[in-house]
């Protein structure tokens, strides 16, 4: 890495950029480890503890959606705490979601063992990130985008490796082997970076003031954070909506009351975008694998593999691409062929599939770290905040919405096919109403299903396959929604200039 692309007056004595990136590279193949191996074995817990659609579905999304509770409260004090302390924490929680994953549902309630164990690796995962994308971002400042989409190629690269390593394990090693592979890159990333020296973050490099970060991000975009947050933690522990309400509001008043500022339009716009893009992307990846089983059976585990080593390719050879296409043009695409992709994918039958796989893997490719990129150009005075807020915004998005909808989506789509077409048979194999964050619903109860006659399993078996592709067409809208909000961008920055990056001027620091 050498001087052009990297920031001296921002790295301390002692700071070795290669070896740090690499480390970050490999916490985020750690990240990426315990997504895919929980998207790989999803269908035998189902099995052993007769999970229905929707808490497979809020298993994924609590995956995912802690995630941004650790990445945005590290954001608040990483400048102040230090990266090295923050990566310790996260070393700690990936070892520990390991531990209670694989032991924890031999003596407590499974489901809530699995919800618990997936609950500490997402906080790992947002602690980890909360240190690796300012890092990345500051030891690069003229290269954000193109950096950024380099160290996201490790999760890509996580989920290759990850899946590989599982599916090869086959039948012959039980579940909780497979969760154990989350100490291997957990292993790698501490011994690369335990006593590691960091960069100084370039908004505190600047003299940027802790309140002028805060206020990049305003009360808009505290709200949209908060109300997930609260949304979430309400269902699982059964708050009132007068309480959630009442929580929220003192969250986001009492942040409100300091900064002062709605916060950039821009930046809010972004943040909602990232829900249906990480649904787009994290939400069909946690599923796709159990969508494609009526397709491909037991082989269905590879088109996650696949997608990613196409996605780990691509962001390699990031810096060109963005180069050519500017990073709204280069979203703008890929939503576009993301979406064609997901539509294919939902159709295809045979060697089709592989194509349409191909396309939905290049679509997705480019999202996440490109707007984050864009999150680092656009508001560098917001430091670690705005560009980790972007990411816990996604996660929260599809952890709290997108990965529950899509489970959603099957269990209702099931249940009133199953009642319509063969009524005896709904009556025999559905279960009592259960309720999600989108509202009452009758899964499948699996005991039921298992005890009935094999001409019952058969028709509940058709109509499950067909409710797998209704899944994958539904959420083909969300990439359409973001492809009509580039395009807008895309006007806006011609109207007013065109796209640039924003230089941080020094502030006299409070």
């Amino acid at each position: 890495m050498n001087s052009t692309t990297g920031s001296t007056a921002a790295r301390p004595t002692g700071v070795r950029p290669q070896l740090l990136f690499w480390g970050c590279f490999a916490a985020l193949v750690a990240t990426s480890f315990g997504f895919i191996i929980r998207a790989l074995i999803m269908d035998n817990w189902a099995a052993q503890y007769g999970l229905s659609e929707t808490q497979k579905g809020e298993i994924f999304g609590v995956g995912l959606w802690p995630f941004a509770i650790s990445i945005v409260l590290f954001s608040l004090v990483i400048d102040r705490i230090g990266y090295g302390r923050a990566m310790v924490f996260a070393f700690i929680c990936h070892v520990a979601s390991a531990i209670i994953t694989i032991f924890a549902p031999r003596y407590f309630d499974p489901y809530w063992s699995l919800w618990v164990g997936n609950f500490v690796v997402a906080l790992a995962n947002g602690t980890v990130e909360a240190v690796i994308n300012p890092v990345v971002a500051t030891l690069f400042p003229k290269e954000k985008t193109k950096w950024l989409n380099i160290l996201h190629a490790g999760w890509p690269g996580g989920l290759v490796l990850g899946g590989l390593l599982t599916l090869g394990m086959g039948t012959g090693f039980t579940w909780e082997w497979k969760v154990g592979l989350i100490l291997l890159p957990t292993v790698v990333y501490g011994l690369m970076l335990v006593g590691h020296q960091f960069p100084v973050q370039e908004r505190v490099t600047a003299g940027v003031p802790y309140k002028t970060m805060l206020q990049e991000a305003g009360v808009l975009g505290a709200l949209i954070v908060v109300a997930l947050i609260v949304r979430e933690l309400g269902r699982v522990f059964g708050w009132s909506l007068p309480v959630q309400l009442g929580i929220g509001a003192v969250a986001v008043i009492g942040y409100g009351a300091y900064v002062r500022a709605l916060g950039r339009p821009l930046f809010i716009f972004l943040l909602l975008i990232m829900i249906p893009l990480a649904t787009t992307e994290l939400g069909v990846d946690s599923w796709v694998t159990s969508l494609m089983v009526p397709e491909m059976g037991r082989f269905a585990g590879w088109v996650l593999v696949y997608t990613s080593f196409i996605m780990m390719v691509l962001r390699f050879c990031a810096g060109p691409i963005v180069h050519r296409l500017s990073p709204l043009g280069l979203l703008a695409t890929c939503a576009a062929i993301a979406g064609c992709g997901l539509l294919w994918l939902s159709h295809a039958t045979g060697a089709a599939i592989l194509l349409a796989a191909t396309a939905y893997g290049v679509g997705k490719t480019f999202f996440w770290p490109t707007m984050l990129g864009i999150a680092a150009e656009r508001f560098p005075k917001g430091g670690a905040l705005t560009l980790n807020t972007m990411g816990g915004v996604g996660m929260l998005g599809v952890g709290v919405v997108g990965a529950v909808l899509l489970g959603n989506i099957q269990d209702r789509e099931i249940d009133r096919k199953l009642a319509a077409e063969h009524p005896a048979v709904h009556a025999t194999v559905v279960g009592e109403s259960q309720v999600s964050v989108f509202g009452a619903y009758r899964p499948v109860d699996e005991k039921k299903l298992h005890a009935a006659p094999a001409e019952a399993q058969e028709k509940v078996t058709v109509i499950q396959s067909a409710a797998k592709k209704s899944a994958l067409r539904t959420v083909a809208i969300f990439p359409a929604i973001m492809f009509v909000c580039y395009v807008a961008l895309i006007i806006y920055f011609r109207l007013t200039g065109g796209y640039r990056p924003e230089e941080l001027v020094a502030e006299k620091s409070q």
